[in-house]
């Protein structure tokens, strides 16, 4: 039984580390005094939290029943059309790219036809021309 003391030693510490972490801070915002004071969060946090009374204010105006005013219905407009402008985009950028792989390919295959029929024609050739094999005349 040689893995039962490192097994109860590794739980021991992890819950020595729960118990001293339970003291320290949360990952939370702090609140610090100054910005208390002042009443407004400094720096990135003022573009992403607000204060709790202007988010209850921003719910209670802004309920599920609520009609959306114009400059909301405005700007999810603009998404959308942004949203449908850049799928326009990508979709004519892999048609052109598709058109342009297509056309490679087509023209490969025409010059390997052209390629055959050429090594034909010369294998073939009877020293006439036109061959003979074609002007050839049943009797």
């Amino acid at each position: 039984m040689s893995w039962t003391r490192p097994v109860t030693l590794a739980l021991l510490s992890a819950l020595l580390v729960l118990t001293l972490s339970r003291g320290s801070e949360g990952a939370a915002v702090r609140d610090d005094p100054a910005d208390t004071e002042t009443g407004a969060p400094q720096g990135a946090a003022r573009r992403v939290f607000m204060r709790e009374a202007e988010a209850a204010n921003f719910f209670r105006r802004r309920s599920r029943r609520t009609a959306k005013s114009q400059a909301e219905i405005n700007a999810e407009q603009r998404q959308r059309l942004a949203v449908d402008e850049r799928r326009r985009e990508y979709h004519e950028e892999q048609r052109n790219e598709f058109e342009n792989y297509a056309e490679e390919e087509r023209d490969e295959q025409n010059e390997r036809t052209r390629e055959k029929v050429e090594q034909w024609r010369e294998f073939h050739y009877d020293g006439l021309y036109p061959s003979y094999q074609y002007n050839r005349h049943h009797v």
